[in-house]
């Protein structure tokens, strides 16, 4: 245990930031498995909902710094492919 009172509130800082950022991380996952879910039961319509929605939980992760604008946008890359493959 830290000892120096900048220490100590360093690390009530990283504690609220991982929760947060672990808060992001399980909203993107759910938004993602939505679509595939919905895109594996061949309901094109809610997919395309879902894809718009999980494409902007993922690009608000980005903009946070919870996940690398590059990783963000290769998974939109990704999901979009799957998206356009099932058209």
């Amino acid at each position: 245990m830290a000892n120096i009172k900048s220490a100590k509130k360093r690390i009530k800082v990283i504690e609220v930031k991982t929760a947060r950022n672990r808060r992001i991380k399980s909203a993107v996952k759910t938004a993602i498995r939505r679509f595939e879910e919905a895109l594996t039961a061949g309901n094109l319509e809610e997919a395309k909902a879902k894809f718009r929605f999980a494409e902007k939980k993922i690009m608000q992760a980005a903009a946070k710094g919870t996940i690398h604008k590059n990783a963000a946008s290769r998974k939109v890359a990704k999901l979009a492919s799957k998206l356009n493959k099932a058209m």
